[in-house]
């Protein structure tokens, strides 16, 4: 019986060179803000997903979308700290 054996080197996670690199940290965490945001609109859409949206629903999707694009805003613009306070 012969074994199928592969001819690459093994592969761990734990590869230095698989770390993110330090100016890699620093684009994510300029763009967390964004990322925050864009995963409340996400949140609020879930929650409609499988009903009929009431005026609160709706609203809260309408405050999310307008903080995506603030953030979106202040990132493009090079806030990087920015929230976004648009309510």
């Amino acid at each position: 019986m012969d074994h199928i054996v592969t001819v690459q080197d093994a592969v761990t996670a734990f590869e230095p060179w698989l770390e993110p690199t330090d100016a890699e940290l620093d684009a994510i965490d300029a763009e967390m803000p964004v990322i925050a945001a864009e995963m409340e609109l996400l949140d609020a859409q879930i929650i409609v997903i499988d009903r009929t949206p009431c005026e609160l629903d709706e609203r809260r999707i309408r405050r999310a979308r307008r903080r995506v694009l603030a953030a979106h805003r202040a990132h493009v613009n090079g806030q990087s700290g920015h929230t976004g306070g648009a309510a």
